[in-house]
């Protein structure tokens, strides 16, 4: 409705200054004087004024529509320390990669540190969440420090392994939910026919199994929720 409002308020002075200008060169319209056209005038500056600024302040309200912002139900203190663990993963998959076992070894442990600082009794608002977690949490622990022990870096890689596999489980139960993280596995991780997992957050992420054009998106982790009721 405003917008209507809007177009007539150019429309209608428009005309009174296209009848004005025909009075003038054709004589043949009557009743518009000069001070009539000036106002009209006026009228449609004003109107072309007030158009183009609802436009653009539309224009505003549908950007801010079209880019909720991102919400979390967990807690900052809770984000962090899993961001903490997946960043630590990550550095530990690119020394994987390399097959570099002492590197490997200096990774895992500060993963290690990240898991231990994790902020999990934040869920035990949440009994049934908390000990659906409490597991696969502390079967990435254990698999972590298996990597650490392991002497070879196949068994390493296997330890790598489980680990994911618990850390999906985790990331799954508790709703990770700062952003979009890709479940790949390489289907010749160990040989042929016996895979191998990771997570990451791109599909392009680092093969942690040193195997060249191995990686296939197998699923996604997204509980990433919006605030559609705030504006940027």
């Amino acid at each position: 409705m405003n917008k209507i409002i809007d177009i007539l308020g150019i429309v209608l002075p428009a005309l009174i200054i296209v009848l004005g200008i025909t009075r003038v060169f054709l004589e043949k319209v009557k009743g518009i004087n000069t001070l009539t056209l000036l106002f009209a005038i006026i009228l449609l500056l004003a109107g072309l004024i007030r158009y183009f600024e609802f436009s653009n302040k539309n224009s505003i309200h549908s950007d801010s529509k079209s880019n909720p912002i991102s919400v979390s139900k967990h807690s900052t203190a809770f984000n962090n320390s899993l961001e903490d663990i997946l960043t630590a993963s990550d550095k530990m998959n690119e020394a994987f990669q390399a097959g570099d076992t002492a590197k490997i070894n200096t990774r895992a442990k500060e993963l290690q540190q990240t898991l231990d600082s994790l902020k999990i009794e934040e869920l035990r608002v949440d009994s049934l969440i908390y000990q659906t977690a409490l597991q696969p949490y502390l079967n990435t622990k254990s698999e972590v420090s298996s990597i650490i022990s392991d002497p070879s870096i196949d068994e390493k890689k296997g330890s790598l392994n489980i680990f994911y596999n618990e850390l999906f489980a985790l990331l799954n139960t508790v709703r990770y939910d700062l952003s979009k993280l890709y479940w790949l596995e390489c289907d010749k991780a160990f040989g042929e026919g016996k895979p191998g997992n990771w997570l990451g957050k791109s599909e392009n992420s680092i093969n942690p199994y040193s195997q060249k054009n191995c990686s296939e998106l197998k699923t996604t982790l997204n509980f990433v929720q919006s605030d559609t009721t705030k504006k940027q």
